[in-house]
């Protein structure tokens, strides 16, 4: 199985090339899912990258899918970014046009920060930049103390689905609600912490100067347009906001058809911005670089602040 360890963390990814044969002379998409997902979210999205020549690999963060990490044990998005890294690092690739939604996103733009050499672009899809804002945090500190609560379930999915995911066709809403009933509600609270708090690092997206897109859905009630529009304000790679009509805070699961010519189009632009430096595969070992890394992401962000037990 596709395994990487990262720290503390085992990392589960899904490499998807449907050629091996001259694999170095094809860009590579790194996608990271959004929050109560997992990696299986840009199924959709697989076999049209493919077609249009790109690889697309995906990674299931820490307390979600597949990966594995110490229970209970706190994390902070400056690890999952050196999970991506890492990931990169396994797979031999120099480097990579990389996003995410919502959470993932967060990531994407910390993997960015960390090792802005590895990264081509960005595609930040229903995500931010900035921290929870004081009623964003009262609201996550309760849903998540019901959440991890012995209420019954049912109440909060029905709550959450539409909002997380959103469209109009439940169906949609179904391919993850069913995973939500049979997954353990104690082991997301590490998650939620991080979600929680989360820095921000609005005031250092000047150092990122890669191509960038920023899109959202038009009811998107998360990620707003003011918090979309900042974001693109401050990337100077990025070109305003784009906006898809009817879309929710899940755009990337609902309207793939819409999203991944958009993300083609920046591979090709990245892709052609690097073109004079080829790129080449990274040789083995890669431990004493991993270490380095993971070491400068902890400076950046100490760790957690508060808990879930600590916030009631």
């Amino acid at each position: 199985m596709p395994y990487v360890r990262s720290g503390s963390a085992t990392v589960y990814f899904n490499f998807y090339q449907r050629e091996r044969a001259g694999r170095r002379n094809r860009p590579t998409l790194l996608l990271a899912h959004g929050f109560l997902m997992d990696e299986s979210m840009f199924e959709p999205m697989r076999e049209p990258l493919a077609d249009a020549g790109i690889d697309l690999v995906t990674i299931d963060a820490r307390c979600h899918g597949r990966t594995q990490s110490p229970d209970g044990e706190p994390f902070s998005y400056w690890d999952l970014a050196a999970d991506g890294l890492a990931v990169l690092d396994e797979l031999g690739i120099e480097r990579a046009v990389v996003g995410g939604m919502s959470q993932g996103g967060y990531a994407a733009l910390r993997m960015a920060l960390l090792a802005p050499e590895r990264v081509q672009g960005l595609a930040l899809i229903d995500t931010e930049g900035g921290a929870c804002s004081p009623s964003e945090l009262a609201f996550y500190r309760e849903f998540f103390e019901r959440w991890t609560g012995s209420e019954p379930l049912a109440p909060l999915v029905a709550e959450l689905a539409p909002q997380m995911i959103g469209g109009s066709d439940p169906r949609l809403w179904r391919a993850w609600t069913g995973r939500w009933y049979g997954s353990d509600r104690q082991a997301i609270a590490p998650a939620a912490r991080c979600l929680m708090d989360r820095r921000s690092v609005l005031h250092r997206l000047p150092e990122i100067t890669a191509p960038a897109l920023v899109v959202r859905g038009s009811h998107d009630a998360t990620s707003t347009a003011q918090k979309s529009e900042a974001l693109a304000a401050g990337l100077s790679g990025a070109d305003g906001v784009v906006t898809i009509p009817g879309a929710g805070h899940g755009a990337a699961w609902t309207h793939p058809e819409v999203i991944v010519p958009l993300l083609i189009r920046l591979v090709r632009r990245a892709t052609a911005r690097h073109e004079s430096r080829p790129v080449r595969a990274l040789t083995a070992p890669w431990t004493t670089r991993r270490a380095e890394r993971e070491s400068r992401a902890a400076r950046q962000d100490p760790g957690p602040t508060a808990s879930l037990e600590s916030a009631r």
